[in-house]
């Protein structure tokens, strides 16, 4: 194992970084660049995305025959946590959720027709996507063996019927993968459908309020009254829905950390800043021995959360499932994002509660990370399992023999 990024992925890390500076950091510190849902207004991002674009920065984990960057998903860590330096960053690359993880699975998955109909317009930025999968209760959540959402054989097709909520996207997304139950069998009961926004048969019920800020459409309430979807949507096979939701969910996961470590390092570099200048009782922030407390404790999690991720996006790329380093990466950067945004504020003080900086918007925002993609308390039932399961060889280090 190797941390060091090879000439082309450290390029890609420089040319991201640049960029940001250049293009992105503008636009996040004008006022008139935000929507009423505290993102970026999609007229300023498709202004910023033909940059990216013709800087070849662009959709860095598709396939370049579809249009993106065909990056290892080691490249995606380094080039993530530079894109989410800004909070629009990762948009403006084509690197956010819920797309992100669209693209991913349909690259993997799709056949050469539904990756011609799904996913080109997902890559080249001329739609948006979302992934139906969570329900209120007593449906799925974390646990998608209870999603109660149907899909009945209808003909040659499918007719869906059921509820979904917290749905990320759905108010502007185009395309929709679904997933339903087709059967009571505990492994193969779920299948993942394709559907377009226009096919009738569902309505989106309401754009939840959140703690925010909020993705572009929201986390929408969904309910299928009817939803016919033909049997060529069906993605991989009838009985494949939890294939599905694996092979989507696991990278995911990891590139939500990725992104998230550069909001933890952006907060870390504001609070630097103002400690710097910033004095009081006779002596700099920066000088007093409480304040390096504070910072270098979030600098070490920081630095663990890089090597936990970087490990896990290693494994990935050798064809490893890396479900027990994904869990660990998850758990750790979403408790340090939290922390390096708290700590950022302390020390900024009221400029810190104030929306002088972003970091009361890093704040709301950190606190969903140990929710989305499985509460921390479900991945550490995973870790808890593996243990169980492989005891001692919990800890085993990748090696080509062992004894």
């Amino acid at each position: 194992m190797d941390f060091t990024l090879s000439p082309e992925i450290e390029d890609i890390r420089v040319r991201t970084c640049r960029f940001v500076e250049e293009h992105v950091l503008p636009l996040e510190a004008d006022h008139d660049s935000y929507d009423d849902h505290e993102n970026i207004r999609l007229d300023v991002l498709r202004t910023v995305q033909a940059k990216a674009k013709a800087e070849g920065l662009w959709a860095p984990q598709a396939p370049k025959e579809y249009g993106g960057m065909g990056l290892p998903v080691v490249a995606w860590a380094a080039m993530y946590e530079e894109a989410n330096r800004s909070i629009f960053g990762p948009l403006a690359f084509n690197c956010a959720a819920p797309d992100d993880g669209n693209m991913n699975l349909l690259a993997r998955v799709g056949t050469p027709a539904q990756k011609d109909k799904w996913l080109k317009p997902i890559v080249e930025g001329r739609v948006r996507s979302s992934f139906a999968m969570t329900e209120p209760a007593p449906g799925g959540g974390s646990d998608p063996g209870m999603i109660r959402t149907h899909a009945e054989k209808k003909g040659d097709g499918w007719v869906i019927h059921g509820h979904k909520w917290f749905i990320t996207g759905a108010g502007v997304a185009d395309h929709f993968i679904l997933v339903a139950r087709t059967s009571q069998d505990p492994r193969r009961g779920l299948t993942a459908f394709l559907y377009h926004r226009d096919q009738p048969g569902w309505r989106i019920l309401r754009r939840i309020p959140i703690m925010g800020p909020e993705e572009h459409g929201g986390h929408c309430e969904l309910v299928f009254e009817g939803l016919e979807v033909p049997d060529e949507n069906v993605l991989m096979q009838v009985g494949d829905g939890l294939r599905v939701t694996q092979i989507r969910l696991g990278p995911a996961r990891l590139t939500h950390c990725m992104r998230w470590l550069g909001l933890a390092k952006r907060s870390m570099e504001i609070a630097q800043t103002y400690v710097a200048q910033r004095e009081g009782f006779g002596m700099r922030l920066a000088d007093r021995e409480s304040v390096q407390i504070k910072l270098g404790e979030v600098a070490h999690q920081i630095q663990i959360g890089r090597l936990l991720v970087m490990h896990a996006a290693w494994k990935l790329d050798q064809g490893d499932h890396a479900r027990k380093e994904v869990s660990m990466a998850k758990l750790h950067v979403a408790d340090t994002l939290h922390r390096a945004a708290d700590v950022a504020i302390q020390l900024n003080g009221a400029r810190g509660y104030s929306k002088d900086t972003i970091l009361e918007w890093i704040y709301r925002y950190a606190r969903q990370a140990r929710l989305v993609d499985g509460a921390s308390e479900v991945h550490n039932m995973v870790l808890a399992r593996f243990m169980r399961e492989e005891g001692r060889d919990f800890w085993r280090w990748s090696a080509g023999n062992r004894v």
